[in-house]
């Protein structure tokens, strides 16, 4: 048996390698069945491209999770995101309504709370609120679940920036993970980084594959489950104590489409229009307005999560509290300032 390390760099290696290969397999079916994204209203891109990249993902990391991980460990949450992913493969071929897709988050939501025993029961101080009941943390972790899959869903919205996204916010939970010994934690996030570096190559700008909402689906839950985890764990090691810094790590890592789904969701709320629709509004869109393009406003969200993340550092031995509402000050007026250019030009 190898090494927990070993079996991390080789579960990533894995997944790596079968999304890159599956991917053109996927787009060839895809074409020839017309299960394509045409340009429309709402789209960005343009031309037709087909979708279904997210079952390319699942397999990468669905069949590196069953060979290389200790599947009794985490045996609920292979359940719960196969259950996650055939919603979203009938999503992308007939369109479920929201309330069906919210009820199958909700089950899936269901099986790792109770089944696998993960779920948020300590709020480590957030408006100096500690331990919770079992019925407010179970209704309070399908509440982030939601939030975090379709914050995810919403900034897929450019060629290759969810994708990209995804895998920085996945290497800093495994990271995160690993050095305080979570090793099977770890192998799911490093897994999943390998798994979106393989549909990458080929989401990048121009894309040629999509990863449709039983991609994003998967990869919200992924990423949800890895929160989680987080937020009860903080970041403890032999040297380093912070067990209540978990929530401010979770939010860290999926910084930009939280306060960006946010803003996007008080601003359409305050106008009296409906929240939950689709929207032209995101950051993304302002800095395509702006004639940075695909590839462009992807490499400067990219490099936007990475500054957040280290930036963070300096906020580790602040007071919990004080440490999120400076990372969302922060984080508000790097998302409002293309809004705010793009104002300034229109003058």
């Amino acid at each position: 048996m190898f090494t927990p390390a070993l079996n991390i760099i080789f579960s990533c290696l894995s997944a790596f390698l079968i999304t890159f290969v599956a991917i053109p397999k996927v787009i060839f079916f895809a074409e020839r069945l017309r299960l394509i994204d045409l340009a429309g209203e709402r789209a960005s891109h343009k031309g037709s491209v087909p979708i279904f990249g997210g079952i390319a993902i699942f397999a990468g990391v669905m069949f590196s999770l069953l060979f290389w991980s200790e599947l009794a460990n985490i045996q609920f949450i292979l359940a719960s995101l196969l259950i996650i992913f055939f919603v979203g493969v009938i999503d992308d071929l007939l369109a479920l309504s929201p309330v069906k897709k919210l009820i199958s988050q909700i089950i899936s939501v269901l099986i790792i709370i109770y089944l696998q025993e993960l779920r948020i029961d300590n709020m480590q101080g957030v408006l100096g609120i500690y331990g919770i009941s079992k019925i407010v943390s179970t209704v309070f972790t399908v509440f982030v679940v939601i939030v975090i899959t379709n914050a995810f869903n919403l900034i897929d919205g450019v060629d290759g920036l969810a994708g990209g996204i995804g895998i920085i916010a996945s290497a800093g939970f495994g990271f995160i993970a690993f050095v305080m010994g979570q090793f099977d934690m770890a192998l799911i996030a490093f897994t999943l980084t390998g798994a979106l570096a393989g549909f990458l190559k080929y989401n990048f700008h121009p894309a040629r594959i999509f990863m449709g909402d039983t991609g994003s689906l998967v990869v919200g839950m992924i990423l949800s489950i890895l929160a989680i985890n987080s937020i009860q764990v903080g970041l403890v090691t032999d040297t380093i104590h912070l067990s209540n810094k978990g929530p401010l790590l979770a939010i860290v890592f999926l910084a930009i489409p939280l306060f960006d789904s946010l803003r996007v969701f008080v601003n359409r709320a305050s106008q009296g229009g409906n929240p939950l629709l689709p929207s032209k509004g995101h950051i993304h869109h302002a800095l395509l307005d702006l004639g940075f393009g695909h590839k462009h406003t992807a490499l400067i969200l990219y490099l936007v999560s990475i500054l957040t993340i280290l930036t963070s550092y300096f906020l580790l031995n602040l007071n919990l509290n004080i440490s999120i509402t400076l990372l969302a000050l922060v984080s508000y007026i790097v998302i409002l300032l293309p809004f705010y250019i793009l104002r300034k030009r229109s003058k």
